[in-house]
């Protein structure tokens, strides 16, 4: 385009796809200043400050603050390079910040979600035989604690949500409680037992403890906690018949539960308990 020495902030406005208000407070915050004819006191704008523009666009787009691009847009520094350096790799931090903290929320919703998935489908298909399989060894936050048989204060665990702040953590996927004995659970006895959870962030060695890694008689629990009793017996039952021998540990896999619902018809659980053959 061919440019001209002045511009009215009609103008410019209309030629950087950018409001007069706008216009405005860069001019009251002295980011891009106008001047004043001296006939009749109008704003005008020199061609310097329309090419102002676009570099503010495209220092916005990289995420800067308006006060934080003024000083390296002046360039009063007596060593200019270095201040933009400085700015930018201050930048560079705060974004890499952010990020992470995005991909920890990305993380959460998604396993989030991903048990909503898997709570619908269990549900919709009425799946709840017993089967064994391999568990894949995984590495999680843990506390010991006594169960006193209240299963809603276990899973909504403020105790455990008050050690996972304690230890400058985060916590996502499902909750499980590590039984110390399932016969005793079974009974609706108190015990040791351990809560865990997976981490969103590198857990010391101290702090965790592995889950899996070998196979395991698994079953779908669908509805009340109440009842699930009568599905550790049908795992029983079921590793009779088919000649395997049961651990003393059960582990529960809240899939859907308080955290979810309040409809208990609703809740799913998956029992685990380590098994191996005769």
């Amino acid at each position: 385009m061919n440019y001209k020495n002045r511009y009215s902030i009609g103008e410019v406005s209309l030629i950087c796809n950018v409001s007069k208000k706008t216009l405005r407070y860069y001019d009251k915050i002295g980011l891009i200043n106008s001047e004043r004819d001296d006939t009749n006191n109008y704003r005008y704008y020199t061609k310097e400050s329309l090419l102002a523009v676009p570099v503010i666009k495209y220092y916005k787009q990289m995420g800067f603050k308006l006060d934080e691009m003024r000083e390296f847009i002046e360039g009063n520094h007596y060593n200019v390079y270095k201040a933009i350096q400085t700015s930018f790799r201050s930048k560079i931090d705060e974004l890499q910040r952010e990020q992470e903290e995005i991909r920890r929320k990305y993380a959460s919703v998604k396993d989030w979600y991903d048990l909503i998935i898997e709570a619908e489908m269990v549900i919709d298909n009425n799946i709840h035989e017993v089967s064994i399989k391999y568990v894949e060894a995984t590495d999680c936050l843990y506390q010991e604690q006594i169960f006193n048989n209240d299963i809603e204060a276990s899973i909504i665990n403020i105790e455990f949500t008050n050690h996972v702040e304690a230890v400058n953590n985060e916590i996502t996927g499902p909750v499980m409680l590590n039984f110390s004995s399932f016969r005793d659970r079974m009974e609706n006895k108190g015990q040791n037992i351990r809560i865990l959870q997976r981490t969103l962030m590198e857990c010391k060695k101290d702090e965790q403890m592995t889950f899996g890694g070998y196979m395991m008689v698994a079953c779908y629990h669908i509805g009340p906690h109440e009842s699930i009793c009568g599905t550790y017996e049908k795992m029983c039952h079921w590793a009779r018949r088919h000649g395997y021998l049961l651990g003393d540990e059960s582990y529960e896999r809240y899939v859907a539960d308080y955290w979810t619902t309040r409809n208990s018809a609703q809740f799913v659980t998956e029992i685990m308990i380590r098994a191996t053959r005769v």
